[in-house]
């Protein structure tokens, strides 16, 4: 059974583009996922969109009014679709429009708007707990003069001369199989089928004017570096104010001072002296949103790593669960000492028998044949 896409956006069947477009534009907002409550808005969107490319098409718009359905497979076609002859393949083949077939009909000057880009870049602090940002976004808007019907002063497109309507004009060839006709696009209208006399001033007949905005971007606690955020409906308006693109907002992560960042894990590194390391003490260490104490246990060597569960990044989606913080202990060795200091290690060295007077490799078997050369065998 075929879509009833005039009962999805609320008008009659008789609707004139206005009529779909102010509808269109009342049920867009409505369902929007960034103020809808209802949790089928995004397949509701879907569905109005859907409903609207189909009905500011003519001739899928004709299909529907056949009871056809463009989307269904076959198209208005089925049982009822007339029979393809050796005319209509040739047709077909050559771009033509004999008997209905291969007819692309009036182009329509309400097309969707493109997708937009643009980059974000936040502290760790920002990505790791959520932020909003305000961003300055140069877009192709909807013309408040002519509310997207290119026209001036609310004044009607002529019907174009050339094509009758049609947005195309049939051309005759001859070929070795014989005639043939072919379907190309108006040159008069540029395919449309009518023809803008009165432009609006303020757009030029595009029914879109270019615009720099502020929009309030909301980030996720979590996001990662590279992530993409998306706004709907907030890109490019489309030509004859066709229905807007998406903004895609690409987050980048700035280089922290003393954190690195491992999926929802920080790492830091710290130094430490050689003698507490020896002895044993205690960190205080910031993290990004509040102070742990992590113990170095006496006889700590260079490159020990101590975990500190739950102080790492949120986990985005993940109920409020963190990451843990790995911290590195650099054990640093002293490089200059005054003469005590250095008497003091001298003591220590002899205490803990630390002294090394020889390093012996292998058996001796080449000290052997050294002192035998030498004569000393």
């Amino acid at each position: 059974m075929a879509k009833d896409y005039y009962g999805i956006l609320g008008v009659e069947r008789n609707a004139t583009e206005d009529e779909l477009k102010k509808a269109y534009r009342k049920l867009a907002r409505k369902y929007h996922p960034d103020v809808s409550d209802e949790p089928d808005a995004q397949e509701r969107l879907q569905e109005i969109n859907a409903a609207f490319e189909v009905l500011m098409d003519p001739q899928k718009r004709a299909i529907v009014d056949a009871g056809g359905d463009p989307y269904a497979r076959g198209g208005a076609g089925g049982a009822g679709a007339p029979f393809m002859g050796f005319e209509d393949i040739m047709d077909a083949f050559f771009g033509g429009s004999m008997g209905g077939f291969g007819r692309r009909g009036p182009r329509s000057r309400t097309r969707p708007g493109n997708d937009a880009l643009l980059r974000l870049d936040l502290d760790l602090e920002e990505v790791a707990f959520g932020t909003e940002s305000t961003l300055t976004v140069d877009t192709a808007i909807l013309c408040d003069a002519c509310d997207g019907s290119c026209t001036e002063g609310g004044s009607e497109p002529q019907t174009c001369s050339t094509c009758g309507g049609s947005g195309e004009v049939q051309v005759v060839q001859r070929t070795i199989l014989g005639q043939v006709r072919t379907a190309r696009p108006c040159s008069a209208c540029s395919g449309y089928g009518t023809i803008i006399t009165d432009p609006c001033r303020k757009c030029g007949g595009e029914g879109r004017v270019r615009s720099r905005r502020r929009i309030t971007v909301k980030v996720p606690a979590g996001v990662e570096d590279g992530m993409r955020i998306r706004l709907s409906g907030e890109g490019e308006v489309g030509p004859g104010g066709g229905p807007a693109g998406d903004l895609y907002v690409e987050v980048h992560e700035k280089p922290h001072e003393v954190f690195t960042r491992e999926g929802s894990d920080l790492r830091c590194r710290v130094r430490v002296p050689m003698t507490q390391a020896a002895l044993g003490t205690k960190l205080n260490i910031h993290t990004l949103d509040d102070q742990v104490e992590v113990d170095v246990t006496p006889g700590t060597q260079p490159g020990t790593i101590k975990k500190v569960r739950g102080h790492g990044v949120p986990k985005l989606r993940g109920g409020g669960a963190r990451g843990d913080l790995f911290v590195e202990l650099d054990v640093r060795t002293p490089t200059k000492l005054d003469a005590e200091q250095e008497e003091l290690l001298r003591k220590l060295a002899t205490l803990r028998d630390e002294e090394i007077k020889e390093v012996k490799g292998g058996s001796g078997f080449f000290s052997r044949m050294r002192d035998a050369f030498n004569g000393h065998a």
